[in-house]
């Protein structure tokens, strides 16, 4: 089983026809910009997303990509992607499941990792940066003991 995240977040994703190919099947590379949809809805509920690194002076580059298909989704299915918070104090480590939003069948299971990178320097942290510590702290604080997993 894998590791729950402290927080979490879902988003629901309409499969549009240009993302199938002749039998209305998604093609596979699609599922990652699922999982970028999920990811930057995290981000904006732990209140420190993309715009916000980088106006803090960091770059977040994924340097680990893990995929499992199981299931193919298909053309105007409905999909309902999570997004669980897992590791943040050295790197982002995120694990996603994308099921099918009416039976909750298991589509695909994924997990990403990010470093941030300072941009001026160009080098990798070896922790993440305060003001994200701080961010996701600030938000674990903000939720009701019950939420937290």
């Amino acid at each position: 089983m894998r590791t729950s995240g402290v927080l979490h977040t879902s988003v629901e994703i309409l499969v549009p026809f240009f993302d199938v190919d002749s039998m209305d099947v998604v093609w596979h590379g699609h599922y990652v910009k699922y999982l970028e949809v999920a990811r930057c809805a995290l981000l904006d509920e732990i209140g420190h997303n993309y715009t916000q690194m980088r106006d803090s002076g960091y770059a977040w580059p994924v340097i680990d990509l893990q995929l499992r298909y199981v299931q193919a989704a298909r053309f105007g299915q409905t999909l309902r992607v999570r997004a669980d918070l897992v590791e943040w104090q050295n790197r982002l480590l995120i694990h996603y499941l994308i099921q099918d939003r009416d039976s909750g069948q298991r589509i695909t299971r994924a997990s990403s990792v990010q470093v941030a990178v300072n941009m001026a320097s160009g080098d990798m942290q070896l922790v993440s940066p305060d003001v994200f510590v701080q961010a996701v702290e600030r938000r674990l604080g903000q939720l009701p003991r019950t939420s937290v997993t």
